[in-house]
């Protein structure tokens, strides 16, 4: 974090417990949702030969995951009023740690169906800290600095999703019979099971994780945020209307369909480029290339916060968005190491644009700007469609089916150019001074 946000021993909004050591553990929670998110990812072409899936069914399996997103969002803003931002972000992790280790009798059963159910359970503990997490980062210190916070930890997401394919590659794929193939295999019962059996040992290690996780945080002194500030903008919001805003009415489809197109890139990617006529590698190769993928997004959110410091965040994301459109006509209509470095180079471009859609999707919100943040986040359910990409890839051919997002790209395009224009800007509220 920069120097200017102040020294170490700055409080918290209304409190005398530093910030910066709750921000560092905080930072572990964005994390272990970027890990895990991804690990399902990586995780995709091997439940496809266990479970000997077509394409639909296998971005099926992503869908559920962000279906959860729609489905647990207001459920955990609900929870967050009830218990509080830290005992939520508790009962997340736990949730979390519940999906996991009934990944251990799905494995056991080889059941796609109880896959699906701890997928859910699992995606459903992470919507629950995202919904704490985000807003909680962005007010336990100055108000000046909360797009700063919120870039920091964002990059410790990044880099758990940089991480999670060489994890899932080394101890799942390099150790099962489909995960060390050359390109696609058909498995016997028998080796399909024993397949199955190799995401046992990964989920206990992560639930294990999160349950010390959960622990440490349960007994950490969070600095607490408090109602007076949300009761006291509650008369303000009277007569306002969210739907006057241009750019959060655009920016809310933005998020969705930009999740369409990043989580379409990262569940196909394996798949894409094991294929013949593209690099010809196993899939346990092919997670190393995976995790360029998701470091260069973490590489793009640190060039992108410089940018917009110069540059504004609209001119900034349409750059990025043209540079998406071209990569994703090079990998639907090239083939070879350039069809798949264009597919690569796509992290690089998608970098900036969930936080940079977020921030103009709130500009000039003013008294409204909770209820537009939550809307946005759960837009973070467009995910869910990726499963249209995956009828496209059966229907017309995996690379054809890239061209959705290319068109998911100039959506973005749009947005940026016109789209995020404010109409209607309210003067923004100022949050408590640090103490």
């Amino acid at each position: 974090m920069p120097a200017s946000t102040g020294p170490s021993t700055a409080t918290a909004s209304g409190g005398s417990i530093p910030y910066r050591p709750a921000l560092t553990l905080l930072a572990s929670l964005f994390f272990m949702w970027g890990f895990i998110t991804v690990i399902n990812g990586a995780l995709l072409p091997h439940l496809r030969s266990v479970f000997v899936l077509d394409y639909t069914r296998t971005t099926l399996i992503e869908s559920v995951w962000f279906i959860a997103y729609f489905v647990a969002s207001i459920p955990s803003a609900k929870l967050i009023e009830r218990i509080g931002y830290k005992r939520s972000m508790v009962v997340g992790l736990l949730a979390m740690a519940v999906g996991a280790l009934a990944m251990v009798p799905a494995a056991r059963l080889a059941s796609y169906e109880l896959v699906l159910i701890a997928l859910f359970v699992i995606a459903s503990g992470i919507t629950l800290l995202q919904v704490a997490a985000n807003p909680y980062v962005a007010v336990i210190g100055p108000p000046a600095t909360s797009s700063s916070r919120l870039n920091l930890v964002q990059a410790f997401n990044s880099l758990g999703t940089t991480l999670a394919p060489l994890f899932a590659g080394y101890l799942i794929l390099s150790r099962s019979k489909g995960g060390v193939a050359d390109g696609e295999v058909v498995l016997t019962a028998a080796e399909r099971y024993a397949d199955a059996q190799t995401v046992i040992l990964p989920y206990i290690i992560v639930a294990a994780v999160l349950v010390l996780l959960a622990v440490v945080i349960a007994r950490f002194p969070l600095p607490s945020m408090h109602n007076a500030s949300r009761r006291a903008t509650a008369a303000e919001r009277k007569g306002l209307s969210l739907w006057k805003h241009r750019n959060l009415v655009w920016g809310v489809p933005a998020i969705f369909i930009y999740l369409i197109a990043e989580i379409g890139v990262a569940n196909l990617f394996i798949n894409f480029v094991s294929q013949p006529n593209i690099a010809a590698i196993s899939h346990a190769e092919a997670a190393r290339y995976l995790a360029i993928l998701w470091g260069g997004m973490m590489v793009g959110r640190f060039i992108g916060s410089f940018l917009t410091h110069r540059f504004p965040a609209d001119k900034v994301l349409a750059v990025f968005a043209i540079g998406a459109f071209a990569a994703m006509i090079v990998t639907t209509f090239t083939s070879g190491p350039l069809a798949m470095w264009a597919l690569i180079s796509v992290g690089l471009f998608h970098s900036i644009m969930f936080p940079t859609i977020f921030t103009l999707g709130i500009k000039g919100l003013g008294p409204l700007t909770e209820e537009g943040s939550g809307l946005l986040i759960m837009a973070i359910a467009g995910g869910a469609l990726v499963v249209v990409q995956g009828w496209l890839a059966d229907t017309y051919g995996l690379q054809l089916s890239f061209l959705l997002t290319a068109v998911c790209e100039l959506y973005i395009l749009f947005y940026a150019l016109w789209g995020s224009k404010p109409t209607n800007a309210l003067p923004d509220l100022q949050p408590e001074t640090a103490a």
